[in-house]
């Protein structure tokens, strides 16, 4: 797409006291070459938070809420289970208010989401990946009740929709605000993304259909089981339509506590599983044609919100979330056609001038 203007940039009017400041206000960006015709497509494109992930905004709001209503005190250990993203933005917030941090995680999860929780001074606790999401969620309460530390409870926590109704959903009101929305896409790590931006959707857009997603062979919702809880909203067992994927960051073992408002208030319109190649596969061609590095969970909804334009009328206008970066993926699928070394192709482009050879 030719453009003929000269870039400038103006800055951004103001100085940031913290990185905590620079947290949300993510952009909604145009799908231009691999939208079908006649449909607008964007996406909201969450690597644009300091940490480069959605969670930073629930992570941020976890500690402040915590701060205001006392129970989080000053200098407190912190510990959550997490697939990643959640842990990274902890360290982010932790680091900057001068708490420690305890993670723990499954040891199936990118190496790269360990060092850089790590980078930033968390603790990692790996635990076998054989126990699953589950495994990790018990060991993180385990060890705060055993230490008398803050449990961050990401899946349970009031914190996590509510950030998302107050920054992301007036964000996304505020971005098509007297243009059409007629689709937005998300799928689910704790639900909190979905779960808050569907109370304002149904309340300002009702017209705006709200399109679910979860791996298609770990439908958790789409098997229509319920989930089995203590009497306190956790999860008693792990859910038993749960199978391993690809997805990162989606589609816990267990349905949060987070999403069931959702499900219970019927906030969605529609779920669309997909199956990991093509999250996978998507996310590969939205780099690759749009220039837009995204992880595999962004890849899924997009394959989702690809799926629903093809179906729409024409006119419509679709956002779908992408939560995070692709650079947290350099050890998974994502990556696994991307060779480290010079292709036949490029080894002809090398020798097809005489000198800075390899070899």
């Amino acid at each position: 797409m030719a453009n003929n203007k000269t870039r400038t940039t103006n800055g951004r009017g103001r100085l940031f006291n913290s990185i905590l400041d620079t947290v949300g206000d993510t952009p909604c960006i145009r799908i231009n070459n691999l939208a079908p015709e006649g449909v607008s497509l964007y996406v909201k494109a969450e690597f644009f938070n300091p940490l480069s992930s959605v969670k930073d905004r629930l992570a941020l709001n976890i500690i402040e809420a915590a701060e205001r209503n006392g129970t989080l005190k000053p200098g407190q250990t912190v510990v959550e289970a997490t697939s990643g993203n959640t842990g990274i933005g902890l360290a982010m917030v932790c680091a900057q208010k001068g708490y420690p941090l305890v993670v723990t995680m499954a040891d199936s999860f990118s190496i790269e989401r360990r060092k850089l929780m790590r980078i930033l001074g968390a603790k990692v606790v790996l635990t076998p990946r054989a126990q699953k999401g589950f495994g990790m969620y018990q060991k993180a309460a385990e060890l705060a009740k055993a230490n008398g530390w803050f449990l961050a409870s990401q899946f349970e926590t009031a914190a996590n929709a509510d950030i998302h109704e107050m920054t992301t959903a007036r964000e996304i009101m505020a971005d098509f605000a007297g243009q059409r929305l007629d689709y937005f896409v998300s799928g689910y790590g704790t639900g909190g993304t979905i779960t808050g931006v569907s109370r304002v959707l149904r309340k300002e857009r009702p017209d705006t259909k709200i399109i679910l997603t979860e791996p298609a062979n770990a439908q958790l919702v789409g098997s229509g089981k319920p989930q089995e809880r203590n009497e306190d909203g956790t999860a008693s067992v792990g859910h038993s339509a749960f199978e391993p994927h690809p997805i990162q960051g989606w589609t816990p073992d267990f349905i949060p506590q987070v999403l069931q408002e959702l499900l219970d208030n019927k906030n969605y319109d529609e779920l669309l599983p997909v199956p990991g190649g093509e999250a996978v596969s998507w996310a590969q061609k939205l780099a690759s044609k749009e220039g837009i590095l995204t992880g595999i969970s962004g890849g899924a909804t997009f394959a989702v919100a690809m799926k629903v334009a093809e179906k729409a009328a024409p006119g419509s206008v679709i956002l779908c979330m992408l939560p995070d970066t692709g650079e947290r993926y350099m050890t998974t699928p994502l990556f696994d056609s991307i060779a480290e070394d010079m292709d036949e192709e490029e080894i002809a482009l090398s020798r097809s001038t005489p000198g800075y050879q390899l070899g």
